[in-house]
C-alpha cells in the first residue's frame, strides 16, 4: 500500500513558526512524532493532524469532480428562435440578454486573428443576418469587447475569447442547423475550439 502524502501550505511562515515554537516551549518533554504532527497542524490553523488530513482528502475529492456549468436553457431556446432555418439572425431582438447571446454566433463567423476592414466585417455580418443593419451588429460587437478596431474605425479584429456556456450551446445548435440545411457561405469555428484569450 502506497504512503499517503499530506501537503501543508501556510499563508505566512512567521505566525506559523511563532505558534509552533509556543507549543514546543509549553511541552514538558520532547514531542513524539504524532504530537509534533499535531502541533504543526495546529500552528497551520487546523484542530489536529486528523483535521488536516481530512481537509486535504476532501480537497482532492472535490478537485476530481467534473465542473458543471449551469446553462440557462430557456435563454438558449429563445435566442435560437431568433435565427432562421440556415442559422441567419432574422431580427434584432428587443431584450438585451438575447441580443448579447445572438452576437456570439456572429462573432464565431468572423475569422480568427485576421485584420479586416469595416467593409469586410459588414459583408460577413450581412451574410449572417436578414434585417440589413450590419452597423448595429458591428458597433455592438465592438462595445462588448468581442472585436477590436483602430480609433479611426479601420482594422477590425476578432478577440479570442471563451464564450459563456449558453453561447457555446447556441453555436453548437446553429452549426447543427446549418449542416442539416446544407450549410452557409461562412463556416464558423466549432464551439469547443475557441481559444480563451485576454479579455
Amino acid at each position: 500500500m502506497s504512503k499517503l502524502t499530506i501537503p501543508l501550505v501556510v499563508e505566512d511562515i512567521s505566525p506559523f513558526a511563532r505558534a509552533l515554537a509556543r507549543q514546543i516551549a509549553d511541552s514538558k518533554e520532547p514531542p513524539s512524532h504524532l504530537t509534533l504532527m499535531n502541533m504543526v497542524s495546529r500552528a497551520a490553523g487546523f484542530r489536529n493532524f486528523q483535521h488536516l488530513r481530512a481537509a486535504q482528502l476532501a480537497a482532492e475529492r472535490l478537485a476530481n469532480l467534473p465542473v458543471q456549468q449551469t446553462i440557462d436553457h430557456l435563454l438558449v431556446e429563445r435566442t435560437l428562435n431568433q435565427f432562421d432555418a440556415v442559422g441567419r439572425l432574422r431580427q434584432w431582438p428587443s431584450r438585451r440578454k438575447i441580443q448579447d447571446l445572438c452576437l456570439w454566433p456572429l462573432w464565431a463567423a468572423l475569422p480568427a486573428r485576421t485584420l479586416m476592414t469595416e467593409r469586410e466585417v459588414n459583408r460577413r455580418l450581412r451574410d449572417a443576418h436578414l434585417f440589413d443593419d450590419p452597423a448595429i451588429l458591428r458597433r455592438t460587437l465592438f462595445s462588448l469587447g468581442m472585436v477590436t478596431r483602430n480609433p479611426d474605425g479601420s482594422d477590425y479584429c476578432r478577440r479570442e475569447l471563451a464564450p459563456p456556456a449558453e453561447a457555446r450551446a447556441l453555436i453548437t445548435l446553429l452549426e447543427a442547423r446549418r449542416r442539416a440545411a446544407g450549410g452557409m457561405q461562412s463556416k464558423p469555428v466549432a464551439a469547443d475550439r475557441y481559444t480563451p484569450g485576454p479579455i
